[in-house]
């Protein structure tokens, strides 16, 4: 009389098991590959997966206590209780910090084609980049770029996406120097230094640093006298350099007279500073008698054809220079 009971008994344990069967809580760390957490990153042996909540972004974790793993068991009807406190499961997103080479690159792109000069420096934005999956599906996108010349100042946005990664937005702002190739010191020179092959080097060279017309070759400037003092590293104006001089006023010269048929060397004394092929006045010092000639080497002038001296009488003034050259080459 009792056996009509057991499919009855049967229906009842059947109807007493949960919805999602036993199940286990993970044991160690889980790893996340996507934006959702499921059912089954906490617990194993569940027959139906569901989506629980976002996950951390690349490079993040999260730690869910035994308290909240029982809420979320309750919430979804999964056969699981905390065995103890200390109950909790560690999730973690793999991350890899991205690369500030492909955002440069990407920003240069974009305010070249907003109107900066091709060879600019674009100062650095000091921006703090994401992290994203550690695979190279990550992609760096900058829009809406604006260059003011006339401050330097840009901006632009940028946006940084990969797969399963929330889009990274920052907006980007700085400054742009426009750079030219130029010639500078390798040392500190004083005026008057004559510069040779060793005392520049190419270089390149905010362009706020040029104030007049810079030396861009060698050939500018290898063999001319600067005109003022440069510490190392210092751009080559044109401006400052000058032919060096071959003669000092007042110092003392030979002066080679030169007439058809009558060579003769003489000691004179320069009334000017004078470069080499320059005109220059000299004096000699025991007549007075002032000739002009021509610097043909260091301390040494020609006076060639007819020979008209000016003798001076003592106290008289000194007469003017011949014109003088223009400084460069």
């Amino acid at each position: 009389m009792r056996a009509p009971l057991l499919p009855v008994l049967f229906i009842l344990l059947a109807l007493a098991v949960p919805a999602y069967g036993a199940v286990t809580l993970r044991d160690g760390d889980v790893t996340l590959s996507d934006q959702s957490v499921r059912l089954s990153d906490l617990f194993e042996g569940v027959s139906r997966d569901r989506v629980i909540g976002p996950s951390p972004d690349p490079g993040g974790r999260i730690v869910v206590e035994s308290a909240q793993l029982a809420a979320i068991a309750r919430q979804f009807g999964v056969d699981w209780r905390p065995a103890n406190m200390g109950d909790r499961v560690v999730m973690e997103r793999p991350g890899r910090p991205f690369p500030r080479e492909p955002v440069t690159a990407a920003l240069r792109s974009a305010l070249v084609a907003a109107g900066i000069p091709p060879n600019s420096e674009i100062e650095t934005p000091s921006v703090t980049l994401p992290m994203v999956p550690p695979d190279d599906s990550a992609r760096p996108d900058v829009t809406e770029a604006s260059y003011d010349p006339a401050t330097g100042r840009f901006t632009a946005l940028l946006s940084i996406t990969a797969d399963g990664m929330r889009p990274f937005n920052a907006r980007l702002s700085g400054h742009v120097q426009e750079m030219l190739d130029l010639q500078v010191t390798t040392r500190r020179m004083n005026t008057g230094d004559v510069l040779g092959a060793d005392d520049i080097q190419p270089a390149r060279v905010r362009a706020g640093l040029a104030r007049s017309e810079p030396a861009r070759q060698p050939d500018q400037a290898i063999g001319m006298a600067l005109q003022r003092p440069l510490v190392a590293g210092s751009p080559v104006l044109l401006a400052d350099l000058a032919r060096p001089m071959m003669v000092l006023r007042g110092s003392s010269v030979q002066v080679q007279l030169d007439r058809p048929g009558l060579s003769v060397t003489i000691q004179g004394v320069a009334m000017e500073a004078a470069a080499l092929g320059d005109p220059v006045h000299v004096m000699n010092p025991s007549s007075r008698a002032v000739m002009s000639g021509q610097v043909t080497g260091t301390s040494v002038v020609r006076v060639a054809g007819d020979i008209n001296p000016v003798l001076l009488s003592p106290g008289a003034p000194i007469p003017p220079p011949p014109p003088a050259r223009l400084a460069g080459r």
